[in-house]
């Protein structure tokens, strides 16, 4: 008999995320230094020195990537989940500075002072957001006390802060440890920074604006308000069959709507003059084999570059508007919720700009198809399962669901693609069973670096941080090899399009016998857990990361062009 994974939720962690929920339950403002001691021992694989008095350099740079860099003036850290509930609790955030942060697309709104606003779209972001912000103050305050005991003055502090090697000495760490530090602040801030770091230790306060499920509803209304009209043309006599991809704005993008492989001589002659990061003789010799296989992957990581090399947004704009001549519409925001769309109508689509691997025989049936492709910038968590069951309930047919993510692989590398027909989910304590559109031979001829492991178990996280030894070791042990974040609220959304009930609890749930659309899942791993020399916490996958990426995201459009060829037929 078939039975669920054993639960491997340390009392440590079970704790932890008992902690900051009950405290956040109040209506006034909660210290940091009260989720301290819990976070501290709950033993996280991302940050296992939390309990010495060495900084832990990789736990700091890790979460001060995903906080704007205004982070360091910040006192109070506010959550809600619209603007009227923070304008109601007295925060006029529409007037606040937009900010941004490198690993998260999450809403942040800054005073300008020393409050931030934050957007939630479901409670996974409370569980992401909390330990990131405790272990931040965590290591600031470390860090603090180790430059108050070694450097004699504000004048010092700068000159050490210039120097790896004589900051690594102040702070007991090892000078690439030091890197991870002047990397975090930049050439731009670090003076700032510094400054910031030596002067004062933070006791950061976090309030929570009256969290409910109808809220996350709400958001997700708000979202699919700012997507139906492109959906659902004036012209359209019904709502058109869908097929939905969750995967980011730039893949589907490049393959699809062709403006890179249209200027490729511009792209290439910039490259060749500019050289980013080194990549003017790859260019060169790629554009010289005139094989467009292998100029493509360098003219999709470059294009962005390419664009935000002239200031202002022109450029961009032009891209924007070739797409939507060929038939890619890019929504960006929509109703004000942080997640872009982009809509594809299938017959619109120029086969002579398509990528030339996703030239399927029979692609000029594509011409009568009454489909819409609608891509989704990758929600985190739960937010997946509030987006896909409002789109649900918004369109016509579904024809496909597929779903591109980032995972932490248990036994591979770096840049590996992981296929599941088993997710674990952490957040209904459901397995879900299902038969995975995608096998080995949809992804290994477009993938060069990495390997392909299709038949894996695949498990979805609350939060990055909410995982120990103890926590992966339990999985691993029951050959769950995939730890990612938004499987199995997809697969919760899923099944409630295809079943008159709502999604169970702690069950197996059997997808294959109910579900009549295609369900592809792809993973590419971008953290190694077990092997800390492959952890890419505070890097990102730079151009080695096109390879999986975009053998997925070929994957999927081949999937979808197939099926709907193979339906006009």
């Amino acid at each position: 008999m078939l039975r669920t994974p054993p639960e491997p939720e340390s009392e440590e962690i079970s704790l932890y995320v008992s902690t900051y929920y009950s405290l956040l339950r109040s209506s006034g403002e909660v210290r940091v230094r009260a989720f301290e001691e819990a976070h501290a021992f709950s033993g996280s694989s991302l940050h296992t020195g939390a309990l010495t008095e060495i900084p832990d350099l990789s736990a700091f740079a890790y979460a001060a990537a995903r906080l704007p860099d205004e982070m360091i003036d910040v006192d109070l850290v506010v959550l809600g989940q619209s603007h009227e509930l923070f304008e109601a609790a007295g925060f006029d955030v529409r007037r606040w500075k937009i900010v941004k942060t490198r690993g998260r697309r999450r809403p942040l709104r800054y005073d300008g002072a020393d409050k931030l606003a934050v957007f939630i779209a479901s409670a996974s972001d409370i569980d992401d957001l909390v330990p990131i912000v405790t272990a931040y103050q965590i290591e600031w305050n470390k860090m603090h006390l180790k430059l108050r005991r070694s450097v004699a003055s504000q004048e010092q502090m700068l000159e050490v802060a210039r120097d790896p090697t004589q900051l690594a000495h102040a702070l007991g760490v090892q000078p690439a440890d030091a890197q991870k530090l002047l990397d975090v602040f930049g050439a731009a801030r670090l003076e700032r920074g510094a400054v910031a770091l030596y002067a004062r230790p933070i006791d950061l306060r976090v309030r929570m604006l009256a969290p409910s499920y109808s809220q996350y509803q709400r958001a997700a209304q708000r979202w699919w308000s700012g997507i139906e009209p492109a959906y659902v043309r004036a012209i359209e006599p019904r709502r058109p069959p869908v097929y939905f991809v969750s995967s980011n704005t730039h893949a589907i993008a490049n393959l699809v709507g062709g403006y890179a492989r249209a200027h490729a001589d511009e792209i290439v002659a910039w490259a060749r003059l500019r050289d980013p990061e080194g990549l003017g003789d790859e260019v060169a010799r790629a554009a010289a084999t005139n094989d467009p296989t292998e100029l493509a992957p360098l003219l999709y990581y470059l294009l962005r570059a390419y664009i935000h090399a002239d200031e202002g947004t022109s450029k961009m704009n032009e891209v924007r508007a070739f797409e939507a001549t060929k038939g890619l519409v890019h929504l960006s925001e929509p109703g004000h919720i942080d997640v872009d769309a982009q809509i594809a109508h299938l017959a619109k689509l120029d086969p002579d700009l398509l990528d030339p691997r996703l030239k399927v025989p029979g692609i000029e049936r594509l011409a009568k198809s009454d489909a819409v492709l609608v891509n989704i910038d990758y929600p985190l968590g739960m937010a997946a399962y509030h987006l896909l069951s409002r789109l649900g309930q918004g369109v016509g047919e579904v024809r496909g669901i597929y779903v591109m993510g980032k995972a932490a692989t248990l036994n591979g590398r770096v840049g590996d693609v992981m296929l599941s027909g088993n997710v674990y989910d952490e957040h209904s304590r459901n397995t879900f069973l299902f038969k995975n559109a995608f096998t080995t031979r949809d992804l290994a001829p477009y993938l060069r670096h990495g390997s392909v492991f299709d038949n894996q178990k695949a498990v979805t996280v609350r939060s990055a941080f909410l995982q120990n030894k103890e926590y992966m070791d339990a999985f691993y042990r029951s050959g769950y090899t995939v730890l990612e974040m938004e499987a199995g609220p997809f697969l919760s959304a899923t099944y409630e399009l295809v079943n008159p009930r709502r999604v169970p609890h702690d069950e197996v749930v059997h997808l294959s016998a109910h579900t009549p659309f295609d369900v592809g899942i792809v993973h590419y791993a971008s953290d190694t857990p077990y092997s800390r020399r492959q952890s890419l916490l505070s890097k990102s996958l730079s151009f080695f990361g096109v390879d999986s990426t975009y053998s997925c995201a070929i994957a999927i459009m081949r999937r979808i062009i197939e099926l709907e060829c193979a339906r006009l037929r």
